[in-house]
């Protein structure tokens, strides 16, 4: 089978329209990490994909929580890099250790809160958005608002955008 070889580029041998967004993430990071350096070849993925991100950072989600959500779609979406990328970011975060081996293997979360959040985001992908009454309730009474509602949604969608490229261009 013949690999689909995604040039990988830095912010000197990128497109130019993607240089700029390059640089800012080598200023960020230290470096280029491989998928962005992938999504290059489109400077309009680059600012998508990178625009999102910055984007959900800001919601209304705690770090941990932002972290069950990519955790819950990497593994959804079989993103091999995604989950080691925030198995790392759930460990800076001194996340226990079940917690991290619960998301990994895609089970139910020993804590609740957590678990309304991961069933809330499976649902809206299940049902295309239109979650049951069950669900709704369960991710309401867990104590999350309709803004955090819509964050889990700009995170879905952020993360189908990622998820789903970084298995495109092999990462």
């Amino acid at each position: 089978m013949t690999q689909r070889q995604f040039p990988s580029f830095d912010e000197t041998s990128a497109p130019l329209a993607a240089r700029e967004a390059l640089l800012r993430t080598k200023r960020a990071f230290g470096a280029v990490p491989a998928p962005v350096a992938r999504y290059a070849s489109s400077p309009v993925m680059l600012s998508l994909a990178l625009s999102g991100l910055e984007a959900f950072e800001k919601g209304s989600l705690a770090p941990l929580e932002r972290e069950v959500l990519a955790m819950t779609m990497g593994h959804r979406n079989g993103c091999n890099f995604c989950l080691a990328l925030h198995r790392r970011m759930l460990t800076a975060q001194h996340a226990p250790s079940q917690l991290v081996s619960e998301l990994e293997a895609g089970q139910a979360l020993s804590e609740p809160r957590l678990e309304a959040l991961r069933r809330f985001v499976l649902a809206v992908l299940d049902e295309r958005g239109d979650v049951s009454l069950a669900v709704w309730n369960e991710f309401r009474e867990a104590g999350y608002s309709h803004e955090q509602a819509l964050d889990v949604l700009a995170g879905i969608s952020v993360y189908t955008l990622t998820t789903l490229t970084n298995r495109l261009v092999e990462v």
